[in-house]
């Protein structure tokens, strides 16, 4: 598993640093050749989308790293990190726009209307970013990935900042062109709602929040469907975002032996990385069936 998400990660890098250096190197070409702001922007927004992919890989190397002495329950939260950091980006790039919007539409003798050959540059433009947003989202939930995740819903709103700007381009062309600008203005609150979905969702994952509420009884259906096991409860799961680390109780004969107890315990650990593909390492304990008391308590009470 880990040798596949590292490979799909490499893919996912590739991908959205090619596509992105294609597009900065063509937006600030045609927005120079056509006299297009909105393009020359564009381009220095689609080289900021080269260092947050460089940051969302290197969150996943890092997340893909085992765990050690220091870290024993591995590294998956570094991919949630280097999500809130893509969302730092999102946030200068959504605050450069608006207040650039803000500021052409104050002054309109700095707004002009671009020649015809912008607007085929931001057809390109929605199409490879559509494409290319479209496969990171994907495949950053197959491999369950924050910082792939992220990064996708960081190209997703390119697509909007291209749609933006051909609609500027043929309403300037008509006559108007100061619609162009608040257009801009428009598309830069999308990005600041789109920096606070991602920053909320990766602050979610760094304080364990689990996805679903139905993987407690996934787990709990695993164990208890382990032979010899009456029940399972307490079960505790601590979500890094990649992965998953979870405890629970079992219920066992308490006539049981100690030999006996402890094997099927083991077993019941290896059902369950074996059937709940998010968790990555569990700790099973065995707890006499029938007695009942409070977890939170000392057991000699």
């Amino acid at each position: 598993m880990d040798e596949v998400r590292g490979k799909e990660g490499n893919k996912a890098a590739i991908v959205g640093v090619c596509a992105n250096t294609f597009l900065t190197i063509f937006n600030i070409t045609i927005g120079v050749i056509s006299g297009s702001y909105a393009l020359i922007s564009e381009g220095a927004h689609t080289l900021s989308d080269i260092a947050t992919t460089i940051i969302a890989y290197a969150g996943f190397r890092i997340g893909q790293k085992p765990a050690d002495k220091e870290h024993p329950l591995g590294h998956g939260r570094a991919e949630a990190i280097s999500g809130l950091i893509i969302v730092i980006f999102l946030t200068m790039v959504g605050y450069e726009i608006i207040t650039g919007a803000l500021d052409k539409i104050v002054n309109h003798s700095v707004i002009t209307s671009p020649d015809s050959i912008a607007a085929i540059m931001a057809v390109i433009g929605i199409i490879i970013n559509s494409a290319v947003s479209s496969y990171l989202i994907s495949l950053g939930k197959k491999i369950n990935s924050p910082a792939i995740i992220a990064d996708g819903q960081h190209q997703r709103v390119d697509v909007f900042s291209s749609i933006a700007i051909l609609i500027g381009i043929v309403i300037s062309s008509a006559g108007f062109p100061i619609l162009d600008s608040i257009i801009g203005l428009f598309i830069g609150i999308m990005i600041l709602k789109t920096a606070y979905s991602v920053g909320r969702d990766n602050l979610n994952i760094i304080m364990g929040k689990i996805p679903t509420p139905d993987l407690y009884e996934k787990i709990e259906k695993v164990a208890t469907n382990t032979k010899e096991v009456y029940g399972a409860h307490n079960v505790q799961i601590d979500y890094l975002g990649a992965y998953a680390i979870a405890s629970l109780h079992i219920e066992l004969d308490p006539n049981m032996s100690l030999d006996d107890s402890h094997k099927i315990a083991h077993i019941v650990q290896e059902n369950i990385l074996n059937d709940v593909d998010i968790v990555k390492s569990v700790t099973v304990h065995a707890c006499p069936y029938g007695l009942e008391y409070d977890h939170r308590q000392e057991i000699n009470k």
